[in-house]
């Protein structure tokens, strides 16, 4: 391993040991809101899950403790509930709506559009962390099938170019920032 690798490991080791106390640390913060009975366990993880953005191992074992059950039964919950995320959000969300009048427009169609041009599935975040990928059942906008909600913003009408379009703006933007942090 090269010197430059060599210490690239130690850093994301080292910010990785730092994220982890930060999530212990708001982790407790929320359970001194709450008693130690076992049915707080859902507003717990939801609490948690809305001040880290998802529920890591270190918050889940934290609230085992609490609670006094197997880490286990944490997991257990977290996986049965398609509300919790076991990985960290996207910068950007991505919501794909797939209600009776999105599905019959494409929405379906919209969907693998996103998951090629992002290189990810439903339920999952792009490696770089900048998309997070999913569907909703409804948005309410059914005139504007098929609808995508881009950051809480309803795209409508939106088939496979409209998603490379979508993305080039980001793109744009990203680049727009660079060239102003350059100067």
């Amino acid at each position: 391993m090269t010197p430059r690798a060599k210490a690239k490991t130690q850093n994301n080791k080292a910010d990785s040991a730092e994220e982890e106390a930060r999530n212990r640390q708001e982790t407790l913060k929320v359970l001194q809101r709450f008693g130690r009975k076992q049915g707080n366990l859902i507003p717990i993880l939801q609490k948690v899950q809305s001040r880290l953005g998802y529920l890591p191992r270190e918050a889940m074992v934290e609230i085992a403790n609490h609670l006094g059950i197997p880490e286990i039964d944490v997991y257990g919950v977290v996986t049965f509930y398609n509300q919790f995320r076991l990985n960290p959000p996207g910068k950007h969300l991505i919501r794909v709506c797939l209600g009776t009048a999105c599905h019959m427009k494409g929405g379906y169609i919209t969907l693998d559009a996103w998951k090629r041009r992002l290189g990810i599935n439903q339920g999952e975040t792009t490696p770089d962390r900048e998309f997070d990928l999913d569907t909703v059942a409804c948005v309410g906008c059914c005139t504007m099938a098929p609808v995508t909600v881009v950051d809480n913003q309803p795209e409508g009408k939106v088939e496979p170019t409209k998603v490379d379009g979508i993305l080039l703006a980001f793109e744009l933007e990203r680049g727009a920032k660079g060239q102003e942090a350059a100067q």
